[in-house]
């Protein structure tokens, strides 16, 4: 991979970040008629379907400088996505005014979906502040978080069939309640072809941020961990926070909180990832204390948001839950420690 010059770098961040916010709101449009025409559910497809695709540019911003020996880069732009996105559901929560978002938008699945999240980062500390270990390259842990995310889909799934805890209904909540399907919309055929066609824009957005990030490491004193958890790390998430504001736009209020939950559990498993493509021995091992303080920090803010939706504040002060307002002071004070 070839370093750009620092004002090429930045202009091609920009761009890519300017192709993920184009690919989001018309992502999460199709997404919420695939969960209604395929009898998935909101919290599903939010949390896997849009979840993961959301998440293709972290993908290749963590594993393309992993494979280029940049360990605290690649870690570092995983869990500045978790960082940035859970920070954007914040921000998100400012956009609708009804009541608190994590009120409004209480529903099992999210909750179970937060607490793999957080068992996923703290189960990364665990492996950051244990012994250096490695199997042909790759940490034996990184088999277990794969192991409790696919276990964790599937509890995902089941608690959305046959749920045995149920949010309280009131007048702000939004159910999931699938709308009945349009036939301007298409085929599902068609519309799985126009979400493959926002995925390719989303890969080439990711490849272009991963050689950016690279290029500013080069071209200034930031640290690896730095870029990663507070500029690729963001930018490759802004699809999180467009697809977010445009599913409460479009009352799809369950979509909105899966999507981000979703991605984060997501982007958390990225670090696995890396440390696959990381062929100098345990990733986990290779990173600072930065990376540390970003997945700790995100793991409070997990379990704030969490908290949320269990506690289910009706209003908080100037239209922002006081949840939210933790987690924005939670991202002010990392990026504060950071730099």
């Amino acid at each position: 991979m070839f370093a750009l010059p620092l004002p090429v770098a930045v202009a091609a961040l920009v761009l890519a970040a300017g192709a993920i916010v184009f690919a989001g709101p018309r992502m999460v449009r199709l997404a919420d008629r695939l969960a209604d025409v395929t009898g998935l559910g909101e919290a599903f497809v939010g949390a896997v379907l849009v979840g993961a695709a959301t998440s293709l540019p972290d993908i290749l911003a963590t594993v393309l400088p992993a494979a280029r020996g940049l360990p605290e880069l690649a870690v570092g732009n995983a869990l500045g996505g978790v960082l940035g996105q859970t920070a954007f559901l914040a921000v998100a929560d400012l956009t609708y005014r009804r009541a608190n978002l994590e009120h409004a938008a209480a529903s099992l699945p999210n909750v179970v979906q937060a607490t793999l999240l957080m068992t996923l980062l703290g189960g990364m500390l665990i492996l950051f502040a244990g012994p250096p270990a490695s199997v042909w390259g790759v940490h034996p842990g990184t088999l277990v978080l794969v192991g409790v995310y696919a276990y964790g889909l599937r509890l995902v799934a089941e608690t959305g069939d046959a749920p045995m805890w149920k949010a309280v209904e009131t007048e702000e909540t939004r159910a999931d309640q699938p709308d009945e399907p349009e036939r301007e919309q298409g085929a599902p055929p068609a519309m799985w072809a126009r979400f493959a066609g926002l995925l390719a824009v989303l890969g080439t957005a990711g490849t272009t941020l991963a050689i950016a990030g690279e290029s500013i490491v080069g071209a200034t004193e930031l640290s690896e961990a730095a870029v990663g958890v507070l500029l690729t790390g963001v930018a490759s998430s802004l699809a999180e926070l467009v697809v977010s504001i445009s599913a409460i736009r479009a009352g799809a209020l369950t979509l909105a909180v899966a999507n981000v939950i979703g991605g984060n559990t997501f982007d958390t498993l990225l670090v696995g990832l890396a440390d696959v493509f990381y062929r100098e021995g345990s990733i986990y091992a290779a990173v600072g204390d930065e990376s540390a303080l970003a997945a700790a920090v995100a793991l409070v803010a997990t379990a704030v948001i969490t908290l949320g939706l269990l506690r289910r504040e009706r209003h908080g002060v100037g239209n922002i839950g006081l949840e939210s307002a933790v987690v924005l002071v939670l991202y002010a004070l990392t990026v504060f420690f950071i730099l």
